[in-house]
């Protein structure tokens, strides 16, 4: 039987996933994974999972669910969120470097070689030094990709919009003054393009903030991206870091701990699908919050890894009044956190 979190790295990019997890009771940790509808690992034979298939392919927002009074959470998550970015001008380049600050994958198109230049030294992970026509060819659109469009001409802005808009996406944004983007939404509606889908282009870019410098243009246009990206009722999925860290891409490390929020209530600092890995030579991957919450957690993983007794573990902490105020800290809640034992095979 294939791993689960390799399968999770083979099948994420492909589509909207499901996992599933039992939480509790004889099956707990008993994983079954979904991918667009279809079911394509699990890790127990004629399980708890397996006998509920169609109300797990049904579930429609990520959270606790209760199976034979059993309480499951069903994850869903799409690929890796990934930026792609057209033309590598004065704008792009605080994009870019807030862009990986926040974890997107980056990727920039340009046309003129000393500006893909730029675009590399800034951080980007892909450039295409290419037209801006050939450069779309090779990018695939995806429910996890966000595009942006900060060209140096209108007709490039055409050009790049015409090929975007027919592509999967997330969201499309489109910088330029509203009489720019009326004239380039117009001159595609002419060429056959709906206007419901020209609507739906976020044109001018960014949130009205009164940005004017290119940093607080980036800072306008990658908010407006977060609010979109979390209005979505899944989860920020697995990251590249901690697939590597599942799958012991670390040389050295034969067990470690998955901590996953898996409910939150009141004003918790980290939603549910946040994870971390804690490694048994005290390495951390990702972060599920930090502070005294996040500490409570990591003594609970380091406990188990000296424990082998100890495979899975729900930990409950209480951010509520008394104790944040008691730890300085500026939040209340409370956090139900999963966490799973994991070994080399």
């Amino acid at each position: 039987m294939q791993d689960i979190y390799q399968m999770i790295a083979e099948y994420r990019e492909q589509g909207l996933c499901t996992l599933a997890t039992v939480m509790e009771g004889e099956y707990i940790g008993e994983k079954l994974l979904i991918c667009q509808g279809e079911p394509v690992c699990q890790t127990k034979e004629n399980g708890l999972l397996q006998r509920h298939l169609d109300e797990l392919k049904a579930i429609e927002e990520s959270g606790i669910v209760k199976l034979d009074g059993i309480r499951v959470f069903a994850e869903l998550f799409g690929g890796t969120a990934r930026l792609v970015i057209c033309g590598a001008g004065h704008v792009s380049m605080p994009i870019i470097q807030l862009g990986k600050s926040l974890g997107f994958h980056i990727t920039v198109l340009e046309d003129r070689p000393s500006f893909a230049d730029h675009a590399r030294r800034a951080g980007a992970d892909t450039v295409i030094c290419d037209t801006f026509e050939n450069g779309l060819l090779q990018v695939e659109g995806s429910s996890s990709a966000y595009f942006v469009i900060v060209t140096r001409g209108h007709r490039y802005d055409t050009l790049c919009l015409k090929s975007i808009i027919e592509k999967k996406n997330a969201y499309i944004g489109m910088m330029g003054s509203h009489r720019r983007v009326a004239m380039v939404k117009a001159q595609l509606e002419e060429g056959g393009i709906s206007g419901e889908m020209l609507d739906a282009v976020h044109a001018p870019i960014g949130l009205a903030i009164g940005a004017e410098t290119p940093e607080e243009i980036a800072v306008s246009i990658m908010a407006e991206i977060i609010q979109c990206k979390n209005q979505k009722k899944h989860t920020e999925g697995y990251r590249d870091e901690i697939l590597d860290a599942l799958n012991f891409k670390n040389a050295g490390i034969n067990q470690v701990i998955l901590a996953e929020i898996m409910e939150r209530k009141g004003s918790a600092p980290r939603n549910i699908g946040t994870k971390m890995v804690i490694g048994q030579d005290g390495s951390l991957t990702g972060t599920i919050g930090g502070g005294c919450m996040e500490a409570e957690v990591i003594q609970a993983a380091r406990q188990m890894l000296a424990n082998d007794a100890s495979d899975y573990q729900i930990k409950e902490v209480d951010m509520t009044a008394a104790s944040a105020e008691e730890e300085g800290m500026v939040c209340g809640g409370t956090q139900l956190v999963y966490l799973e034992k994991r070994c080399r095979s």
